[in-house]
This record gives C-alpha cells, structure tokens and sequence, in this order.
C-alpha cells in the first residue's frame, strides 16, 4: 500500500487514534468550505517566468500554462494529493488554454509512488454508435482531412470528466467541489489572451468557429482580440459550478448532454448523430500500465489505445546496443540514430496500435526485448534504411498500412504531492480548438479524425478504422520513469500531436544517456521522422545539422517549433519541475 493509499485509509477510518489526527492536522488543512468566490484580479501568463522550481519535500505541479499549474498548486497548498491538483490543472486548462485541451475533450492518467506501482486511466473519447467505417464519406469518396475536421462528424463523446471522477474516487484527498473552484475563478473573473492562443486564434478559420466562441476571442472585424485583452467566459463558469454541485453524472446526463447532442447533430457543417445515450454510457477504463527496462531504467506509460508508451519504448530500446553516451546531444550520428529508431517505431505504430476493445494488438510483442533487438539489427550509424516498414511481433494480425495523418493539438501536466504520488496526464481537444463546436462555454474535440479516414487499403482493413463506440488510437504519451535503484526519478509528457512520443523519448535521452538535468533535455531541440522524411526543428542546433544528415541519405525538412512538454524530476531529496522554453509552460511549487 503506498503512502497515499495509507493515509487515505487513515482518513476514512470510523475509529482515528489522538497521535494519527494530531499528525494529519499538521500534515494536511481541512479543505476549505465552497462559498462565494473571492474577488481577483485577471491573470497574464509570463513566457518564461518559471522554467523551473525547487520545492523540498513538498508538491509541484507543471503545466503549458502558469496559471493551470498555480491552480494545481493551489490545490496541494489545501492539503490534495498529486491527483486533486492534476484535475485542477485540467479544469483550468480548460479556460486559459481552450485551443488544447478541456472537458470538451479526452485525455490519459498515469499514476505511480515510490513503491513502483503505476496505475493508469484511459480517458480517451469514442465514436457514437452510429459510426462506421465510412463515417467520414461524401458521395461514396473519403473527406480530406481539413474538411473533416470542422463540425459535428468529428466530435467524439468526451472522457476527461469521467475520467476525473474515476480518479478522484480512487486517490482524492479533497473535495470534488473544492477541484473546481480555481477554474471557475479564472472563467468568471477573466483571464488575459496570451501569445500562443492569439496565435492560434489568428491561424484558425474564424468561419469556422462557433458564433458563441466568435463573440469570446473576436472583434466585429473578425480579428482576433488583441494580447492582453480579458476575457470572461461565465457561460464556462456556469457550466464548472454546476459539475461541482452536481458531480461527473451531470456531464453526462441531463441538459448538458442533450446540448452536445443537439450541437453535433445541427452542426451547420458536417452534422453528425451523437446520441445521449452515447454520453450516458460513456466510461473511463483502468487499463494495464505498459512498462519496460532501458538500461537498467524503468519506463511506465499508457497502453492502446496509445501508441504513446510502445512508441517511446521502441525508440528507446533500438538504441540501447548504441553508445549514445559516447556521441553526445552534438552529434549528428546520434540524431540519425534516433531517427532511423523513430521510423521503425512509427511503421508498427501505423500498422498495429488501435483500441484493444476492438482489435487484437500485439502488446507483448512489440515489447519484447527479442523483437526490438531485431529491429534495431536494421539500423546502421552510416546509412539510411532504404524503406521502414512495420515488423511481425509475436501475435501480429495482418492489417494494412493506413494513410498517415497529422494531429496538432494537447496538453501535458505533471503534479507530485507531498507524499510522493505522482501523476502524468495528458489532455486533448485534438486539432486546434477541436471540431470549432462550443456547448456551454467550451469547445468539443475532433478527435474522431484520429482514426483511419480511408478504413482499408488495397481491399484489406486497417486497425485504427472507424466503429461504432471505438477509441480512435493516440499519439499521447504520459509517462514515469523509475531508476535502476527502484526510485521514482521523472514524470514526463508533452503535447504536439504525433510528435509528443519523439519528444518524450528525446528528453529522456537527454536525462539517462547524456546525464542532462529534465529542463535541458526538455529544451533539446525535436528530431521527427514519422516516415521517409526527417523534420528538424528550424532555428536550432540541428538546422546546422542537416548536411551531414542528408550526406547520409535523410530527406530533410525544416518545421517551426511547437513544441511544449512539461516535467518533474527527483533530484537529491527535492523536486525539481520543467517546463518547454518554447511555450508558455510554467512549474509551481506548492
């Protein structure tokens, strides 16, 4: 039983001796009674203000944004636990960061201690009953993909406040109410347009956004509102009070149900069938954690329907018969060695990944230590692979290779308390500000165009099709990695779409094989190679890399940063928390 775990049992116990209560009043203040929301004044994020913190033995949380991680700090501050602030720092997200990620959308919760166990929690959203594999046709043809984006048809029933209760039921110390009301602060008192979402307000297709977002972000010139500007969303402040009176059944049954029922299926673009039974059926999964051994490290993550854990896994492990150590983050052999890993862990990531209600996938098999030796047998310091095609791990079922398609959205948050729980959890609308549809404040995803838009090739199925009430596969990857000692040394994850696995395996590159603090390997430049073409991130370190790379046969191309994982680290007897230097990302310390 972790120390979490006791001290809960400590709590709920009928019969509580007089040294055990003395001890958890000085441990933990009693939550505060919910009431009236205090005044505040808007709050600005600080690009760069706190790449980091040293906190003692106590909580930290880091999120893409100061002021999701403050209210997740805030929470610790009350006596919560790494999975109450976690929540928090979601809730808020949902206001300071609409583009990302929200209640609007799904998401993956990983938990461990200092004991080893990991837990994790499948959030992920799911196709209405009604999907099929040709849910994205138009006279008989599939859409492109910037068309099905937009609208009802890509909206899938969302997880993340299911997968909040579930969460809070098994490791909250604090009230379902109290998790609330930083966020609902933030929502009704107003928070200032930052740099990154005026950017991506200015990138989205106003058009194509919802009049009720329109009149949030825009001006009656249809330009965005200037950095800045505050912003008071009290439709989403409603809406947050209420699922705090109310509890994670209201989300799912009940006017806000019929609400997202109504706007997918009138959606005046691509409108779509999603029930309120779809809603009112909806669960979180506690899936099995997905861990593995990298020179002597533990690595912990979330299964399929993520690709995330198998992802990062395989990158890891085809390197480990290399001597990364030797080469050095400034080496472009190094590089290459970790492109030429990514394109064999990207082909039987396309192949084989999907969700495991639905599809057979080979789990077992590419984990397998065997497997992952043979696959690196075809990576080479001074060539190229002519072609990265998927593998046949044991239990593979022949399924063909789908088209590939780019996702662009998500967040990333990392908390730890002060008994040591920690949490890695990831949050996503998917593509911008999600299908672009607002019910009550916030945004639905899109994330049903994470499944396979065309379901088949050359007459055979593919894994990640759509049907009805699947889960369309992920890129995230939350994830925890334990030293060979046992302890509990990093949380990590990012956002960034099908990049996310590349950065998390990247940074953690960066800490085991360079020796490099979380916050400098966070801050190493992205390599990404999905395919046949290696994307370098312009403007850093390996722009001035490409020539040799492409002297060994890389298709090179430059792609502006847009980047944004988050961390925390146990160093010595203290946490140290990491935010990316190219986002907004901030790690407060309880």
């Amino acid at each position: 039983m972790s120390a979490l775990q006791k001290l809960r049992a400590l709590v709920s116990a009928r019969f509580v001796p007089v040294v055990a209560v003395a001890l958890l009043s000085a441990c933990v203040p009693p939550p505060q009674a919910s009431g009236p929301l205090p005044p505040a004044q808007p709050v600005a994020p600080q690009v760069g203000q706190l790449d980091s913190a040293m906190v003692g033995e106590r909580g930290l949380v880091s999120a893409a944004d100061p002021r999701a991680a403050d209210a997740g700090a805030q929470i610790l501050r009350q006596g919560g636990s790494a999975t109450d602030a976690a929540i928090a720092t979601m809730l808020a997200l949902t206001v300071v960061e609409p583009q990302s990620s929200g209640i609007g959308g799904g998401g993956f919760f990983v938990v461990g201690d200092s004991t080893g166990q990991v837990e994790t929690i499948d959030g992920r959203e799911t196709a209405p009953m009604a999907a099929g594999p040709q849910w994205f046709y138009r006279n008989g043809q599939p859409l492109p993909f910037a068309e099905a984006v937009p609208g009802g048809r890509s909206v899938g029933v969302p997880g993340n406040i299911r997968l909040a209760a579930e969460a809070h039921r098994a490791r909250g110390l604090v009230t379902w109410r109290m998790l609330f009301r930083p966020a609902i602060q933030l929502a009704r008192n107003g928070f200032t347009i930052s740099p990154r979402l005026h950017r991506a307000l200015e990138e989205w297709n106003v058009a194509r956004l919802d009049p009720s977002s329109r009149a949030l972000f825009y001006g009656e010139d249809r330009r965005p509102l200037p950095v800045g500007t505050v912003v008071r969303n009290e439709a989403l402040a409603n809406t947050l009070e209420q699922l705090a009176a109310r509890g994670a059944e209201s989300f799912y049954v009940g006017p806000n149900a019929q609400a997202i029922a109504v706007r997918v299926g009138t959606s005046p673009v691509n409108p779509a069938p999603l029930s309120t039974g779809d809603l009112a059926t909806y669960q979180a999964k506690q899936r099995p954690p997905v861990c593995g051994a990298y020179r002597g490290w533990r690595i912990c993550g979330m299964g399929p329907p993520s690709s995330g854990a198998t992802s990062v896994y395989a990158v890891l492990k085809q390197l480990e018969r290399f001597n990364l150590a030797a080469l050095g983050p400034n080496s472009p052999t190094a590089w290459h060695l970790i492109a030429e890993s990514q394109r064999l862990a990207y082909a039987d990531r396309e192949r084989y990944l999907a969700d495991p209600d639905f599809v057979k996938v080979p789990l077992a098999g590419l984990m397998d230590d065997a497997y992952l030796a043979q696959r690196s047998a075809l990576i080479s310091a001074d060539s190229v692979m002519a072609k990265a095609e998927a593998g046949s791990p044991k239990g593979a079922i022949a399924y063909a290779d789908p088209q590939r398609q780019e996702e662009y959205g998500t967040s990333h948050f990392v908390a730890v308390d002060r008994w040591g729980s920690v949490v890695s959890y990831t949050s996503t609308i998917e593509s911008g500000f999600g299908s672009g549809l607002m019910v009550h404040g916030y945004y639905l995803n899109n994330e049903l165009t994470d499944f396979n838009l065309v379901p088949d090739k050359d007459g055979a199925a593919t894994a990640n099709r759509v049907e009805g009430g699947k889960r369309p596969r992920s890129s995230m990857a939350p994830t925890l990695v334990y030293r060979p000692d046992g302890t509990l040394a990093l949380a990590i994850g990012a956002g960034g779409g099908a990049t996310i696995p590349m950065q998390v395996a990247k940074a953690l590159i960066g800490v085991i094989d360079w020796k490099l603090p979380v916050q400098k390997a966070i801050a190493l430049p992205v390599i990404f190679a999905p395919v046949d073409t290696v994307y370098l991130e312009a403007g850093s370190a390996l722009e001035a890399m490409a020539p040799q790379l492409q002297a060994l046969g890389h298709a090179v191309e430059m792609r502006r940063p847009n980047y944004k994982a988050n961390a925390i680290e146990r160093v010595g007897n203290r946490w140290q928390g990491a935010a990316d230097p190219r986002s907004e990302g901030a790690a407060i310390a309880e």
